[in-house]
This record gives C-alpha cells, structure tokens and sequence, in this order.
C-alpha cells in the first residue's frame, strides 16, 4: 500500500510503499477513504508535537474508512461497517489499523469527507465550549481564528449553544467565511483594534483562542468579569505568558484543552460529545466547511495551505472513493 510517511524531522514527509498492515486483537483494520489535516500535523512534520510518535510513521491523525479486518478480541464492529477514527498517525495511507475504542460508527448521511473533516474540530469546540468553560446561553463568546480549521465550528456550535459570536479573522474573505457560519459580529486581524472593538460590543465572557500571541493578548485585555479564556492551540507560534495577578483582578479563569488528551483518562466524554455533534450533523444543524479536498499525492500542499492559513475550515485527502 501508499502511505505518506514521515522519515526526518529535517525532511519533508513523501508517498512510499509499504506492508499492508494487519490488525492487532483489539484493532479494527480500514480501507482509508479520506483524511482531515491538522495544525498539529505541521508539528509532528518539525517533531514539536506533544504526541509525536517515534520516526518513521505516516502522518495524518483522523480518518474516515470502511472496515476489512477485526481483531479477535473486538466486539461491535462488523467487516464493511462505515466508521471515523482518530487515530493519532497513520490516517494518510491506504490502509490503517487503529484500536477499536476510538471508532465510532458513522450514519449513511454522512460523507467520507465530512467524517474526515468532522472529529477533531467539533469534537475540540464542543468539548472546549461545553464541557470546560460551561458557555450559558447568551453570553458573549469571542473566537480568533474564527475562518481556521477548529475556529470556524466554534463560531457554529457557539451559536447553537445560544450565545452571541463575535469572530475574528485576517481579511475580508475569511471574515465572511465566518459570518456565513453564523457569527453575530466580525473583527478583523489586520486592521481593527481587537481589545476597543470587543469592548465596545461588551466585552467577552468567553474567549476560544487557537492563535496566541498578540491576539490572546488583546483578547484578555477584554474579558468581562469571570470570563473563561480556552487557549486551543497558537498558530501564531508565539506562546503567551498570562499574569497570576490579572487573573486574580478580574476574577478570570483559564481552561487549557487538549482533546486527544481525554482518550487517556475521560474518554467517555470525548464519546459523549461526539454522539451529540454526530446527532446535530444529521439534524442538518452543522456542515463541516472543506476549503480543500486533494488526491493522496498533493498531501505536500495541503499541509502547505495550513502552514500559509491559505485555507479556510478543513483541508481533506481524499485517498479513495469507497
């Protein structure tokens, strides 16, 4: 089978041959359909990721397959079942064998992109807005990265929840990318004054932050009184460094979230979530947003279109059509 795998930290990753993997006892065996990009990807590619896996591997964390083969300790799963996985590694193949417990059976409506786009992102915005900062309906939620991969969703599912999105990305274009998932207010990046203008719209009681840097910075400056700020991740590349005592001041609270994290010690909740964003998905209630769908052979440039933020939503390869 193909697979893009990932050889050198120094090197780009490249398509090669390999076995045809075979399932362990408690692993179901897929023929990959197709696979969503992360942000995290790029980090492995660099080996600055907290979950990097030990060179060589094949790069890709969450897929969308039909499954081949079961292992003889699995249960509920049956050969030519439709199911998502998260992975971790090993999405951008052919052929992947994952462990059972982190599979979940995918209804007929869904398509093999959509269940590729849909895990990750949700899952780390439902998670995020849901079950760490407890959002309450009418409350003012302020998301950066608001066009991005795990932003976007956030701007959704933040308005199903019932609060007043105020989004903010770089330029017009994801600006309205953003406003057509049903963000409430815009701000952008490049030009406006992100602290002046959430206050003026009442500052924020929730902040959804993937970016870091200079805007996590902005952002915390308009914080209303008991705010939750979540940092996602920080595309920016700069990490920011939060004051104990402004926190103390405003009475603030910070909620880191690692989603992936949660299948080592809760991963009932991350099941629970994904029944719900599975449910509203069929209810015609959310539509992943996939900028980009490329063959196996430009994974390269899909993993360039998110290092240049040249994408809005989710980049997907799609490997076959199942």
């Amino acid at each position: 089978m193909r697979a893009f795998r990932l050889t050198s930290h120094e090197s780009p990753p490249a398509i090669t041959d390999c076995p045809t993997p075979e399932p362990k006892s408690q692993e179901l065996c897929l023929q990959i359909a197709a696979c969503g990009l992360n942000f995290a990807d790029l980090l492995m590619m660099k080996g600055t990721y907290q979950d990097t896996p030990d060179l060589p591997f094949t790069l890709g964390l969450e897929v969308s397959g039909r499954v081949t083969a079961i292992g003889n300790e699995v249960t509920g799963f049956a050969v030519g079942d439709r199911v998502a996985v998260y992975g971790g590694q090993g999405g951008l193949a052919e052929y992947g064998c994952f462990d059972a417990s982190r599979a979940v059976k995918l209804p007929d409506s869904m398509s093999w992109v959509d269940a590729a786009a849909f895990q990750i992102a949700y899952g780390t915005s439902h998670l995020a807005l849901d079950h760490r900062a407890r959002m309450l309906p009418g409350e003012n939620l302020l998301v950066l990265g608001a066009a991005g991969g795990v932003g976007l969703t956030a701007v959704e599912i933040g308005k199903l929840m019932g609060a007043t999105v105020i989004a903010c990305a770089r330029g017009t274009d994801k600006l309205d990318v953003a406003k057509a998932a049903g963000a409430d207010h815009l701000i952008d990046a490049k030009t406006d004054d992100i602290r002046a203008v959430v206050k003026s719209l009442g500052g924020a009681d929730v902040v959804y932050d993937p970016v870091g840097g200079d805007q996590f910075e902005a952002a915390f400056r308009a914080c209303n009184p008991e705010a939750r700020l979540i940092p996602i991740g920080f595309a920016s590349g700069d990490v920011p460094q939060i004051k104990a005592n402004h926190l103390l001041v405003k009475n603030l609270s910070v909620h880191g979230l690692y989603w992936g994290g949660y299948l080592f010690f809760r991963p009932e909740v991350l099941t629970k979530s994904l029944e719900q964003l599975i449910a509203w998905h069929g209810e015609g209630k959310l539509k992943p947003h996939v900028s980009h769908v490329l063959p196996m052979e430009q994974a390269g440039e899909g993993m360039e279109l998110l290092r240049s933020r040249k994408s809005t939503g989710k980049v997907v390869i799609q490997i076959a059509d199942l």
